[in-house]
């Protein structure tokens, strides 16, 4: 079977989280009305990138005031595992039996917040908790690290699908720790999928010979809450860009910058037997005879 997917590229409603569920379950029965089986959105899309990191003026001075009450804001708004806000899409993912991947900022405990990815399968079952490995530059003011117990594919009705976030990507273990679960779609998530973000993506359906569901988001300035001091004319700071990409490296949708929309496309999954003759990397390109690879696959101990 060749599944349908679904990439949504919308503006969240930025650092209001109850407002952000309801666009989003709106947004993903339209996708699902288009007969998309896996669906999914942008970077950390509950509520929002912390994009203010890269536009906003002085935020990342030691005891800025503005910065301590922006990250207290998405503390308050972000996603607790287990929690209501994850049981409300796993009730939709098993309702209308599609999978779904979620990007969220993750409230964990008292304090810590992660960059996580959420994978619901069909039946509203919580299939998979990614945690970015590491916070990239200025992020790790907002995002604890995370472990390596998510870095897995795991088996839907659309196939075998794993994700990573961002600059993950550039991470040759990390993505080869996915390969070699047996991937065949592969979710990367991302603020907006820029031309340096476009070409990781592209290079992880060569390697892995899956396809690739390169998400990014809408944000125009004018969303960010008032006060910040932008180092920017406006206009739009993130541009989407989203794309779903073959495994020859071809784009199948996209990429669409600058607007909101769902790309939809279905995928021939026969492409990536046809291109596994060439290259598999877990196969007979892996050499385990010279290569030995080893994960430690455990989750932090204070979950």
């Amino acid at each position: 079977m060749n599944p349908t997917v679904a990439i949504i590229q919308a503006q969240p409603e930025y650092y209001n989280l109850p407002a952000c569920i309801e666009k989003a379950l709106d947004l993903i029965q339209d996708a699902a009305s288009k007969g998309a089986q896996l669906i999914t959105f942008g970077e950390t899309w509950f509520p929002g990138y912390p994009v203010w990191l890269d536009y906003g003026r002085d935020v990342a001075l030691w005891g800025n005031e503005q910065t301590k009450e922006l990250f207290a804001t998405l503390y308050h708004n972000s996603v607790m595992v287990p929690g209501p806000e994850l049981e409300t899409f796993q009730a939709l993912a098993r309702q209308l039996e599609i999978t779904l991947v979620l990007s969220i900022n993750e409230r964990m405990g008292l304090k810590t917040l992660y960059n996580s990815l959420l994978f619901i399968d069909h039946h509203g079952n919580l299939a998979n908790h990614h945690r970015k490995l590491v916070a990239t530059y200025t992020e790790r003011l907002v995002w604890g690290p995370g472990d390596g117990a998510g870095l897995k594919a795991v088996d839907t009705p659309a196939g075998k699908v794993g994700g990573l976030i961002c600059w993950e990507h550039w991470m040759p273990l990390a993505r080869q720790a996915i390969h070699q679960t047996g991937e065949q779609i592969h979710v990367a998530v991302w603020p907006t999928v820029n031309e340096n973000h476009q070409l990781a993506s592209r290079h992880y359906a060569i390697e892995g010979r899956t396809f690739v569901l390169a998400a990014g988001s809408i944000l125009p300035a004018s969303a960010l809450p008032d006060g910040i001091e932008l180092q920017s004319d406006g206009g739009l700071l993130q541009r989407g860009g989203s794309a779903i990409i073959a495994p020859d490296g071809r784009y199948v949708a996209g990429p669409i910058f600058d607007e909101e929309t769902i790309l939809v496309a279905e995928l021939d999954m026969d492409i990536i037997i046809k291109e596994a003759m060439t290259l598999d990397v877990t196969g007979h390109y892996a050499r385990p005879d010279i290569f030995d690879f080893r994960i430690t696959p455990i989750r932090s101990s204070h979950d």
